[in-house]
């Protein structure tokens, strides 16, 4: 995600570094990359004048800040243009006075609607709010089996009356059977169209009408670019909308819809889809993306799963065994199947500061190494386990591990290896005989942790927010760089 587009703003970073200040003849260069980045990424045109102007505008009147160099200083321009171009802030979904809160889903058809709005559903179910998703989708096959599917998938119910009803009776029925069942939130899946038509607009019209929604979210591809804009503007004008959510945004996507829809439409995104698990739905954040789309990762949705998978009891009883060096194999595997939870590893390491700029191919052997390390743990005995140390002197273990678990003896002798050295900084830690862990190079590479998920790829977080590792010569200039000092 945003990946071409980070590669790109990055080359206008370039064009200012070794400048003393930000001047009208060396911020031309610059601004010019910035150009080029946003139209690479299908950013709607007028967005993009309005954008790079506003940049010069600010740029050229920014005071000079003591330290920080005009590079820095320029991407924090930008950074803040990026926010203000995408909302400012989150703007959060409505909830009625009087229960239900009614949002009505639109949108085009291979857009993911009916997933998104079983996502949506799900994702209030976290936040205690009780939903039931209504199946208005007539005309599409098998729609309504789909959206009753994912119901029982996420354990909220479905109304829907068949195939031979009309959509208009269907919400309103549903409608009226939430009010009766005392549901907090009704959700309205509506029909879409491969195209907008005067039927699908008149339809939507007047279910919108009969059940007027506090909440008109329509449902647009992230990887159709500024058309995305586009068909949020028309819906916006011929049926009104409240917001927008953007589907598909863990593919191929440039980043032009994310970057267009409120300039455009004039109305938020207020949700992201990440992924095809019907977990995965975000609410929209103008500052975490724009960090995201500037390659400084998300730190704070990266809390927010973790919150939502970890145990508060348990986290405090890992942390006592980690620093006192009680840590073992099965806490290990307890902590990697969280991991899992959380998400895929690519997506998680795209929001960690240095690391979206890892390859697919560092990617895949971190997934690898991940699956091997499990294997290894799943053939020790329960006492092995839970004393790592009896592997260490034992090389009969070692090879009973290695044939039960289809590996090679080496490889697991460097897992234990790895492990022990682990603890070891652990238990430094905990005593407090680290003195600190600058640039986080200890915790990136966790005393040798990173090597056992895929040959190093913890020390990129010790190598700056762009995620390219320094070389010899740059070490020393390198610790005064990083976006965070500004």
């Amino acid at each position: 995600m945003f990946d071409a587009l980070a590669e790109r703003l990055e080359d206008a970073w370039k064009k200012l570094r070794g400048q003393d200040k930000i001047s009208q003849a060396n911020i031309q260069d610059a601004l010019k990359e910035v150009r080029r980045a946003l139209l690479s990424a299908d950013v709607n045109l007028q967005v993009v004048k309005k954008f790079v102007a506003d940049v010069e505008t600010t740029a050229m009147g920014a005071d000079v800040i003591a330290g920080v160099r005009p590079d820095q200083q320029f991407i924090k321009i930008v950074y803040d243009e990026l926010v203000q171009v995408m909302g400012e802030s989150n703007v959060p979904l409505a909830k009625a006075d009087t229960s239900p809160t009614i949002v009505l889903m639109a949108g085009l058809q291979g857009t993911g609607k009916t997933t998104a709005t079983a996502k949506l559903a799900l994702h209030l179910g976290k936040e205690n709010r009780s939903c039931l998703m209504v199946a208005t989708d007539v005309y599409r096959p098998a729609a309504i089996d789909q959206l009753v599917t994912l119901g029982e998938q996420i354990n909220i119910p479905v109304f829907e009356m068949g195939t031979d009803t009309n959509p208009v009776e269907i919400a309103c029925q549903g409608v009226a059977h939430a009010k009766e069942t005392g549901v907090d939130t009704v959700i309205i899946d509506t029909a879409g169209r491969l195209q907008i038509d005067a039927e699908m607009m008149a339809e939507l019209a007047q279910i919108k009408d009969n059940v007027k929604p506090d909440e008109v979210l329509l449902v647009v591809d992230a990887m159709t670019g500024q058309e995305a804009a586009t068909l949020t503007h028309t819906f916006n004008q011929q049926i009104g909308i409240t917001g927008a959510i953007l589907t598909k945004l863990d593919g191929d996507t440039r980043g032009g819809a994310a970057l267009s829809v409120r300039q455009v439409s004039g109305q938020p995104i207020k949700f992201v889809g990440v992924g095809e698990k019907v977990e995965a739905l975000q609410p929209f954040y103008p500052d975490r993306m724009a960090s995201r789309i500037l390659g400084m990762g998300d730190v704070l949705t990266l809390v927010e799963k973790a919150q939502e998978e970890i145990d508060m009891a348990d986290a405090a009883q890992m942390q006592e065994k980690m620093l006192n060096a009680q840590f073992d194999f099965s806490d290990f595997l307890k902590q990697m199947r969280l991991l899992k939870n959380m998400g895929s590893l690519g997506g998680l390491m795209k929001l960690m500061p240095g690391m979206g700029k890892l390859s697919s191919d560092q990617l895949e052997k971190g997934e690898g190494k991940l699956k091997q390390t499990e294997a290894m743990i799943n053939s020790m005995t329960a006492e092995e386990r839970r004393n790592p140390d009896l592997l260490a002197g034992s090389p009969s273990r070692r090879r009973r591990i290695a044939r039960g678990s289809g590996h090679s003896e080496r490889e697991v002798s460097s897992l234990i290896s790895e492990f022990t050295k682990m603890r070891s900084l652990m238990k430094q830690m905990g005593q407090g005989q680290m003195g600190g862990l600058p640039g986080m190079g200890g915790m990136g590479g966790m005393g040798g942790m990173g090597d056992m998920f895929g040959g190093g790829m913890g020390n990129r977080a010790s190598q700056g927010w762009r995620g390219s590792g320094p070389t010899k010569k740059k070490k020393k200039a390198k610790k005064k760089k990083g976006f965070g000092q500004l």
